[in-house]
């Protein structure tokens, strides 16, 4: 089988390297790729500005069993509709996409716990795009005979992106807001979601990709700090603290979410159900050790 990755970002890239056994040819894009190859991945361009595409990347398409869709979407909305739809649309063995999302669309819901049938309602602009481009592929499976799995993500962290790495870097914060917690997802556990719906017969549809167990980001940190062996950073209070508008906003939204879905339709079973095993996971591999 062929399948084909648009925007090879951090968990496309994981998600080729550690998963993808089923395929026998990977065909990845990255805005302006310096090599041809990515381990197994043939490396294509694709920047979703230029007015035409790639042939040898339509030419995958052409021939693709499944599709991976990374790139998020722009001012002018998915920038892999825009272009490429029809050709999506058309591609005969084609059977299976994924679309990476965000739980991010759901907006804020008060500290609730939310699955997916609670109102999408973002109040941030990059939200707001992704709930439009979900709209976009969800149409798309309306009008072909494609599985369109949307896979709204949580928090995501993993090798090279995690606290145990900003602690040894002396930029982990202890920001605390009070009743506000984060969920999260370790890049494995996404990439065996993905593989789940890629090789298997789960419905399509929108599912929640996230661990167990939400937390106030504080806890999550001290926790890192006292399984490295290190100093936590001290407290500091949210209003008071010096945020960038970006890492400000993330604040600004609190819910926990089901992964409930996931779990009995993806038969998924996590490697990293919680935090705690995520970050003893990483620290077991190396992560946060001073280099």
């Amino acid at each position: 089988m062929n399948l084909v990755i648009i925007g090879l970002g951090f968990t496309a890239t994981y998600y080729a390297a550690h998963h993808a056994r089923a395929f026998t040819r990977v065909t990845g894009t990255r805005r302006a790729p310096k090599t041809e190859r990515l381990g197994r991945v043939e490396l294509l361009p694709f920047d979703g500005a230029a007015e035409t595409c790639d042939p040898r990347l339509l030419a995958a398409l052409a021939a693709a069993d499944a599709l991976l869709v990374s790139a998020g979407p722009d001012a002018q909305g998915d920038p892999v509709l825009r272009l490429l739809a029809e050709k999506i649309a058309a591609s005969p063995r084609l059977r299976k996409i994924v679309y990476l999302s965000t739980i991010g669309v759901y907006g804020d819901h008060g500290g609730d716990w939310i699955d997916e049938t609670a109102a999408a309602e973002p109040a941030n602009r990059r939200s707001q795009q992704r709930l439009a481009a979900e709209a976009g592929w969800t149409e798309l499976a309306k009008l072909s005979p494609k599985d369109v799995y949307i896979l709204r993500l949580s928090g995501i962290y993993g090798p090279g992106r995690n606290v145990l790495e900003k602690l040894r870097e002396g930029t982990a914060k202890r920001l605390v807001k009070q009743g506000q917690v984060f969920n999260r997802i370790h890049v494995e556990d996404i990439s065996r979601a993905i593989d789940a719906c890629l090789t298997t017969q789960a419905p399509g549809g929108v599912y929640n990709i996230t661990a167990a167990e939400p937390a106030p980001p504080q806890d999550v940190v001290l926790y890192a700090a006292q399984k490295l062996g290190v100093e936590p950073p001290p407290e500091q209070d949210f209003d008071a603290a010096p945020l960038t508008p970006m890492a400000r906003s993330f604040y600004s939204e609190n819910k926990r979410v089901s992964n409930r879905r996931m779990k009995d339709l993806l038969a998924l079973d996590l490697a990293f159900p919680t935090f705690r095993e995520g970050i003893a996971g990483l620290l077991a591999e190396g992560e946060g050790a001073t280099h």
